[in-house]
Formats: structure tokens, C-alpha cells, sequence
């Protein structure tokens, strides 16, 4: 049995909900280990909606233990109204099916004016953030300042950590013209929270370790997609946290050795949200066809998503640098009717000709994309359940594209309903 780690290979918004609550009901335990509540997940179960930011997929599905790991940046305002919103749907969540690393990092209303006045001072500069702070609390967890959940459990200790903060956010406010914050005004914000969090505190590593040797399995969940990746993404267009496998350790506080199979989640063509480099996009009627058809609208910030062609080259990418053993295809039904589909299977750049993205922010934005062109097909695919209910140039283009990414197709969605998923290999016992 094998512990599974499920990451977006392009740009997030794949579908990796859906993907994740289908595994979960395999694994006992659903783990978060990167960035916070700027990604989103819909899940749709039994015809209901449910949107997710912070919490765990799993935590939707009773018997199943949620984590928040020590990779995610958490605010705790915003993890106490989503734990809200969803016992107004009848989901209960409680310190019996939700634990929080005791040592993440917390993300504080500064975190978040600091974020919105950066990017509204960058004018055409602006790399297109949510707004919710995740880059500043990042920040200054690496900078050695940040305010850690645990820190919360110690109020007496509170104060020196807030002013060694503020030392650092002020200077920040005074040089952008905001107002100074006051420590005790802060303080008093924290103390207020404290007793409503602090319950769902754990040392996740010694968890997820006593489980482990339980033999229980554990489905680690990725947010956002591999190409936001900090150090592997399209840089500076990208999320302020590693999104590929390897944080899953590092993120959850357990061994790489604990990790069994990665599944790669990516749509059969290709979208992004916000600024950046896109060499695929097609800012015309097909692009526009599939955001209608596979209504691209951001989960958590509801802007449109930018559409375009699959880019096998992205993809190829990010099967290599997040060790991805198989792919799951989501999304093939936007394309039924289109009478040809094309593939991007390279890039031209100054004449030459690349079977890669290169790593400069200016070289990425000139990248000319080569395309294949496949049949489509007129029969819907979607509901699919089985490879024989596709129309035979639907299972070329899914075979062309393994082929393209030197990755096979190991799960197959053909709609949001978790039911209608081809199985070809199962992550869990390959």
C-alpha cells in the first residue's frame, strides 16, 4: 500500500477537489501541506457543493482524519468561518477529525493590507496575488519573526514576539503611508482567537508518524499546481510556497522515504489565473468556448481563467521535477464538438527550437509554441465511466498526450461528479 501525494501539474484550478475526494475515501487520513486559503477545491458529492480554501478535502467525508501540516500558512479567521460555512452545509468538524501543526505559521490581518497595498503600488508590475496575505506571512517565516500557532498556547511569552514582528511591519507601514500597529491591538486580536484554534493543535509529525507505522494510508494534498512553485514555476508569477511533491514531506514533517506514488492532476487543455507567461493561451473564440463550457471562474476569487491549448512541454516539465508517476486527465468533455484540437509539443525562441520553458521571466513571455494538430471528435464523452463508452479519437488524443508528457493516463474524469471517473491504475495499491 502506498502512501499517495496529489499535485496540480500547471497552473492549479486542474480539478484536484474532485480527484482528492475520490482517493479519500480510500485513505484514512487527508493531509495540506502547502500554502493556505488563496487555493480553492469544489467538490461536488451527492449533487451538493462544497467549497473549500484551508481545510482538507477529506474533512467532508466522515471517518476520515484531516491535517493541516506545517508547509500551510493559516489564518485562523478564515479557518474558523470555513469550519462555519461547512456545519451550515451539516459537516461537522471537530479536534476528532481536525489537527493543526502546532508550528504553522500563522497569517494576521497586517500580513494581508500589507499584501493588497503591495500589489496595488506595483501598477502594471502586479504579479496578480489573491490578496490574502499568503506572501507576507511566508516571508516572515523565513525571516524568523512569524507568529507560530503554538505561540499561541503561551500568552505570557506573546508580547516580545509581537513587538520583534511589529519592529519589522511597522517600518513597512510607515514607509507605504499606512497607519502603525499598535502591539496591544494586536495582542488582544490574538488572545481573542486562542481559545477557539488551540484545540485543534498537534504535533503533526509525531501523528503522522504513529500512523504510518499503523499502516494506515495517507493522501497528501497539494494546493494551487507545480508551475506557481516558487523555485520551479513560472517565476515571479508564482505562489510564495513549493507546490511540488517533495514539500509534501517537508510540509508534513514526514520522511520522503514515506511517500508512495504521485499523482499528477491536469485538464486536457490549459488554464491560469492572473499574470505570467501563458504560450498556449488563446485569446479567441476557443478560448472563450472553454471557459463557457468549463466555467473557469477562480474558486476563491472568482476572476476568469485565462484558456488555451495542453501544453505538453509544461507538462512534461512538471512530470520530471515532481517525480509524478501517473497523470489524472481532467476535463476532457470541454473539448467535445472541437473539430481539431492542437497540442503544443515545443517552443521556438530566437530561432531555436526548445523542449523545455526556460527559467527567465523574459525569455518565457517570447517562448512561440509548436503545435500538433489531433482529430476531435462529435460523440460526448461526457459521464464516461469506461474506456469503451469514448469515441475512438478521444482515447487517441488521451494516448497522444501520454505519449507527449512521458507519463501514463492513470485516472480519467469526464465530469464534476466523482462517479464518473475511468480507473486505469489505482495510486493507492500500485
Amino acid at each position: 500500500m502506498a502512501n499517495v501525494v496529489v499535485v496540480g501539474s500547471q497552473w492549479g484550478d486542474e480539478g484536484k477537489g474532485k480527484i482528492v475526494d475520490w482517493l479519500s475515501e480510500q485513505a484514512d487520513i487527508v493531509v495540506r501541506f502547502q500554502g493556505g486559503h488563496n487555493a480553492g477545491h469544489t467538490l461536488v458529492i451527492d449533487g451538493k457543493t462544497y467549497k473549500l480554501s484551508l481545510l482538507p478535502s477529506g474533512v467532508v467525508r466522515s471517518g476520515k482524519l484531516s491535517v493541516i501540516g506545517n508547509g500551510v500558512v493559516l489564518d485562523p479567521r478564515a479557518l474558523l468561518e470555513e469550519i462555519e460555512r461547512l456545519r451550515g452545509q451539516g459537516v461537522v468538524v471537530t479536534p476528532e477529525n481536525l489537527r493543526i501543526a502546532e508550528n504553522a505559521t500563522l497569517i494576521l490581518p497586517l500580513h494581508q493590507e500589507l499584501d493588497v497595498m503591495r500589489e496595488r503600488a506595483s501598477g502594471k508590475g502586479a504579479i496578480g496575488t489573491t490578496g490574502r496575505g499568503i506572501g507576507p506571512a511566508y516571508e516572515d517565516k523565513v525571516g524568523r519573526r512569524a507568529i507560530r500557532l503554538m505561540d499561541l498556547a503561551d500568552l505570557q511569552m506573546l508580547n516580545g514576539k509581537i513587538e520583534r514582528l511589529l519592529s519589522h511591519h511597522n517600518a513597512l507601514r510607515r514607509g507605504l503611508g499606512m497607519d502603525q500597529i499598535e502591539p496591544r491591538a494586536l495582542y488582544d486580536q490574538l488572545a481573542a482567537v486562542a481559545p477557539r484554534v488551540l484545540p485543534y493543535m498537534d504535533s503533526v509529525w509525531r501523528l503522522l508518524d504513529q500512523k504510518r507505522r499503523e499502516g494506515r494510508r495517507i493522501l497528501f494534498e497539494g494546493a494551487q499546481g507545480a508551475l506557481l512553485d516558487i523555485d520551479h514555476g513560472t517565476y515571479p508569477y508564482v505562489t510564495s510556497s513549493n507546490t511540488v511533491a517533495a514539500q509534501a514531506a517537508t510540509g508534513s514533517g514526514m520522511g520522503p522515504a514515506s511517500i508512495g506514488y504521485v499523482l499528477g492532476i491536469c485538464k486536457a487543455y490549459t488554464t491560469r489565473v492572473g499574470g505570467g507567461p501563458f504560450p498556449t493561451e488563446q485569446n479567441n473564440d476557443i478560448g472563450r468556448l472553454m471557459g463557457e463550457r468549463g466555467r473557469e471562474f477562480g474558486t476563491v476569487t472568482g476572476r476568469p481563467r485565462r484558456c488555451g491549448w495542453f501544453d505538453a512541454v509544461l507538462v512534461r516539465q512538471t512530470v520530471r521535477t515532481s517525480g509524478i508517476n501517473g497523470l489524472a486527465l481532467t476535463k476532457l468533455d470541454i473539448l467535445d464538438g472541437i473539430e481539431e484540437i492542437k497540442v503544443c509539443v515545443g517552443y521556438r525562441l530566437d530561432g531555436r527550437e526548445l523542449d523545455y520553458l526556460p527559467a527567465g521571466e523574459h525569455a518565457q513571455a517570447r517562448v512561440e509554441p509548436i503545435y500538433e494538430t489531433i482529430e476531435g471528435w462529435d460523440a460526448p464523452t461526457a459521464g464516461a465511466r469506461s474506456w469503451a463508452a469514448l469515441p475512438a479519437p478521444a482515447i487517441k488524443y488521451v494516448r497522444r498526450v501520454e505519449e507527449l508528457v512521458g507519463c501514463p493516463v492513470a485516472l480519467l474524469s469526464t465530469s464534476p461528479e466523482r462517479e464518473d471517473t475511468i480507473l486505469v491504475t489505482n495510486p493507492f495499491v500500485n
